[in-house]
């Protein structure tokens, strides 16, 4: 996964985190905008998300934050 990925999943992550409380669940909808402007980037995050860590659709936020940290 590109670096730029990496530090706006954890961007997102900390602010969902800091406004919602540690028991936050996102979807990697969340790192991006409501139109479809960077599908490269878009189709990466599905791809680590759903092909790769086969992760349900909401996921808790400090676990998703925890997976990027650790190089996952």
């Amino acid at each position: 996964m590109r670096e730029e990925l990496r530090a706006k999943i954890i961007d997102v992550c900390n602010k969902k985190i800091d406004t919602k409380g540690d028991n936050v669940g996102l979807s990697f909808y969340a790192f991006f905008a409501n139109k479809n402007d960077n599908p490269e980037l878009l189709m990466e995050a599905a791809t680590w998300w759903i092909q790769v860590h086969k992760l349900d659709h909401f996921v808790k936020a400090y676990k998703i934050k925890e997976m990027i940290q650790n190089g996952l």
